[in-house]
């Protein structure tokens, strides 16, 4: 190990570290929660504005756990991993019921709540309590890799494990809170991905893959996987209000519990003539796709004024690409109520605090 590890890491961060991040400020377990699930595969300058937003929202876990989830969604759109949020929801609602809203702070029991994993529960404990608790995120991960010249990707079991023996001998008994900010930060502003300023680390003389001029084989990279891709037609149904047709996504699975435009999983678009109606564009075989589907969302009898297919677009989730064909569908008039529980009617004017994917915020802004 290197010698006085902790001591030189800790000289640096009472210098170089960050001390002025907002959930610095005003320490307690539901704030240091909130930043570091939303630090989860983030980076801090995208996390700052929404957090802030979204503590201003919500500044209890009480508010949080008595929000629709509609609401938390709403304020976390644009940020990804919507799992997140609707943990963070589920989290707040346990901790208001069984914990009479007061935080456990020990590792093994912050791990038993939704979307708490060990790290996470380490950085919470450290941070709130000052007590020794270990983390290892993508930024220790990286740190310690290259210190310690450990082969391997990160996120394999084997590889996993040696570094989370090596990350809680480092972790000291004092100062654990400025401990944990510290090798974050290291990992965060010095020890970075591509270009790290090795120059200016205070472990320099001891990493091993600087010393042996070998930084960029640190850490392992991830087994190369083809990501499979697949194909999606949405609908953006807009009414003579000026208003756009949204379902709401099952609470499960890719945008779980987020509003989106109703979507068609064949290839065939189908081609809808104007001035017909679904019913009977699709009685004349001229669509089995688009007419199908607007006849699934109680508007087969609609009036249609028009239909154009715009650019297709690529979204890309951890695990495959999501190519979406976005099919504009204008129609004649206004259609008669429709399910209120899982489709509406939306205008970005409206002001509704409601969670929407990405790709229909995108959309939105374009079509406006």
């Amino acid at each position: 190990m290197i010698e006085g590890f902790s001591d030189r890491l800790l000289t640096w961060f009472d210098q170089f570290g960050r001390k002025h991040l907002p959930w610095q400020q005003n320490v307690t377990p539901y704030r240091i929660w909130i930043s570091e699930i939303m630090l989860q595969q983030t980076q801090v300058s995208t996390v700052i504005p929404y957090y802030e937003k979204f503590t201003n929202a919500f500044p209890s876990i009480e508010s949080l756990a008595q929000a629709a989830e509609d609401t938390v969604l709403h304020h976390w759109t644009g940020l990804g991993y919507y799992a997140r949020a609707r943990n963070l929801h589920k989290t707040a609602k346990q901790i208001v019921k069984h914990h009479e809203s007061q935080f456990p702070l020990t590792v093994e029991e912050l791990e038993a709540f939704p979307g708490i994993g060990r790290s996470t529960a380490g950085a919470i404990v450290a941070i709130c309590t000052d007590t020794k608790a270990t983390i290892l995120d993508g930024n220790v991960k990286r740190v310690l890799s290259r210190c310690f010249a450990i082969r391997g990707w990160p996120g394999s079991k084997t590889t996993a494990q040696s570094l989370w023996e090596i990350a809680e001998h480092l972790t000291p008994e004092h100062r654990v809170a400025d401990y944990t900010q510290a090798i974050m930060d290291l990992g965060a502003t010095v020890c970075t991905r591509s270009s790290p300023g090795c120059y200016n680390c205070p472990l320099a003389l001891g990493c091993i893959a600087y010393q042996s001029n070998r930084i960029d084989d640190y850490p392992g990279k991830k087994p190369k996987k083809t990501m499979p891709i697949r194909k999606t037609i949405m609908l953006i149904i807009g009414n003579p209000q000026g208003e756009w047709l949204l379902q709401r996504r099952p609470s499960e699975g890719l945008w779980g519990g987020l509003w989106g435009f109703p979507e068609n999983n064949g290839t065939n678009a189908g081609q809808i003539t104007p001035g017909k109606t679904a019913a009977n564009t699709a009685r004349h075989g001229k669509s089995d796709g688009i007419s199908a589907t607007l006849e699934q969302l109680n508007l087969g009898g609609t009036m249609i004024e028009s239909q154009a297919t715009l650019k297709e677009i690529r979204h890309t989730f951890t695990h495959f690409h999501l190519d979406i064909t976005p099919v504009l569908v204008k129609l004649a008039k206004m259609p008669t109520l429709i399910g209120e529980q899982t489709t509406r009617w939306y205008s970005p004017k409206s002001g509704d605090e409601i969670g929407l994917t990405g790709t229909v915020t995108k959309l939105l802004k374009e079509l406006n």
